[in-house]
């Protein structure tokens, strides 16, 4: 039992508890012991037991199964990758008490006739009783047995050595080779008497009441998981049912919620195993919920962009056809000045629905990722100086001052310079549409940590919170019906992607009557050295 019970892995091994315990109790000690002679495991061994055994050490133990003044047994286990050797160590003092008496009441084998008063007195004091059979096996003398038997087979001997737990006496012997005779040392068995009828009656029993105990643990197990997995089963086919029913917001209704969740709030035991489940069917229903809202607004913004597209494209279409009709007409004398007047205006209108067209296509590229950048190093004091002094220059645009505030130091990033100054056009042509006359524009730069901060101000009219939330949806026109709608909404929502893919994020700042301030965040080049 020991050796099958002991683990052994990573060269150590492990005795179980309740075997460790029997092993104490016993007053018994115990040593695994490894194919160099290592002990990898013991338990309650004496302190004169080495650690560590030698070749001679052991082959002395299987000869003469003792070490020292202990009793040994042993066993060599070869089944496992490596050789294992168990020692089990006690002291024998039925033996020991045998050979006091043998040593002090015999003589030629026999019990000394002067001494065999005293010998009784030391049985009595040990509740013990003495026979003495010679080399046929025939008791020559007997003291304090109950029944004196007179002769033994040499297999009764071999039977009480081994099957100790039959005999309601425990029988240590000794024999005196040179004078053949064996003295038969009696005591009170300390194991329990077991026949062969006992134990199969125990083990009826014993299956009996494993059987019942089995069947009534099934029965009680079958209700508990209906209990338990039953009930919360039909609360979830009704969950389903809700939301199966565009209903998200009643996850539970107020009598399944006292069902579930006790007073403070904590799930109750039967929903217990099932506190993630709920937990994901409440976050599914906000996300539903929230999916819903999202596409009510995506409809929405859907009708918003459909209005938008119509206007924008129907008011140069209005003057494009109108010029068409009144030329076709042939009712009119045009002369060379008012022609050349009604060829700007319809190649105006026509770049102007091109860039409207352009508009939409770039926002629809930059919103599923289309649009791949290619990068270099840039100094951002020469491209914003080139994109400020083209709106400087820009004699269409009048009545507007532009200001370019660099910081002193020198940045670099890694930009793609067409889009980045598609950015920032979008931006400044912004400030531009939706400011009055006299209004000033400041682009400037600052350095924070690892990024470079470029800013578009200007002191115009400025945004309510409202417009501010919504200045990067597609196609948002604010809430100022007084300013100009002209153009498709589209173009702060391509300067925010165009950022997002220079890996940057944009902030807007604004107070109505004093001004806007919208600043890129941009991340510097690893290297800041002029390439």
């Amino acid at each position: 039992m020991l050796t099958t019970d002991t683990v052994i892995e990573n060269g150590k091994a492990t005795i179980p508890k309740d075997l460790t315990k029997e092993i104490k109790s016993e007053n018994l000690w115990y040593q695994v012991v490894n194919k160099k002679g290592d002990v990898i495991g013991e338990v309650n061994t004496p302190k004169n037991i080495p650690k560590h055994y030698t070749i001679t050490q052991l082959l002395d133990i299987e000869k003469q199964k003792k070490f020292r003044n202990y009793h040994i047994v042993t066993e060599l286990d070869t089944f496992l990758v490596q050789p294992t050797y168990y020692i089990l160590g006690y002291k024998n003092e039925l033996k020991d008490q045998l050979y006091d008496l043998y040593k002090n009441y015999s003589q030629d084998g026999l019990p000394i006739t002067e001494k065999v008063p005293q010998l009784e007195k030391q049985l009595l004091s040990k509740d013990a009783s003495l026979q003495v059979i010679n080399n046929q096996g025939k008791v020559v003398s007997s003291f304090r047995m109950p029944k004196t038997k007179q002769q033994y087979e040499p297999l009764d001997i071999i039977s009480r050595k081994i099957e100790k737990d039959k005999y309601e006496s425990t029988a240590t012997i000794f024999h005196d080779s040179k004078k053949n005779y064996s003295w038969i040392f009696h005591t009170p068995n300390k194991h329990q008497t077991i026949s062969d009828y006992s134990i199969i009656k125990k083990l009826v029993i014993g299956a009996v009441i494993v059987t019942a105990s089995v069947l009534l643990a099934t029965i009680s197990i079958s209700i508990w998981n209906a209990f338990r997995y039953g009930g919360p089963l039909l609360l979830f086919t009704s969950w389903l049912g809700r939301m199966g029913s565009g209903n998200y917001s009643e996850v539970l209704t107020e009598k399944e919620r006292k069902r579930v969740f006790r007073k403070n709030g904590k799930v109750r035991f039967q929903y217990r195993l099932y506190s993630e489940v709920i937990t994901a069917f409440y976050e599914m229903a906000e996300q539903l919920s929230l999916a819903e809202k999202e596409r009510k607004q995506l409809e929405s913004t859907r009708e918003e962009w459909m209005t938008g597209i119509s206007h924008d494209l129907r008011t140069p279409l209005s003057t494009i056809q109108g010029y068409g009709y009144m030329l076709e007409s042939g009712h009119y004398n045009w002369n060379e000045e008012e022609l050349k007047e009604i060829g700007q205006t319809l190649r105006d209108k026509s770049e102007y629905m091109v860039g409207l067209v352009e508009d939409f296509s770039l926002a629809f590229k930059l919103k599923n990722n289309v649009v791949v950048l290619e990068t270099k190093k840039v100094d951002v004091h020469q491209l914003l100086q080139h994109i400020v002094l083209k709106f400087v220059n820009d004699r269409t645009i009048k009545n507007v001052q532009f200001s370019y505030v660099p910081v002193h130091l020198q940045p670099f990033i890694q930009a793609d310079t067409r889009w980045f100054e598609r950015m920032v056009d979008n931006l400044i042509f912004n400030a531009i549409k939706h400011n009055p006359e006299n209004t000033t524009i400041t682009i400037l730069t600052v350095l924070k940590s690892d990024h470079v901060l470029i800013t578009i101000q200007d002191d115009g009219i400025g945004m309510d919170e409202e417009t501010q939330k919504n200045l990067f949806d597609r196609y948002y026109r604010g809430t100022n019906t007084t300013e100009k709608t002209e153009g498709a909404g589209l173009g702060m929502s391509i300067a925010k992607a165009i950022c997002e893919l220079h890996k940057g994020h944009i902030e807007v700042k604004s107070t109505p009557n004093q001004g806007t301030s919208i600043t890129l965040h941009i991340p510097l080049s690893t290297n800041q050295q002029p390439g």
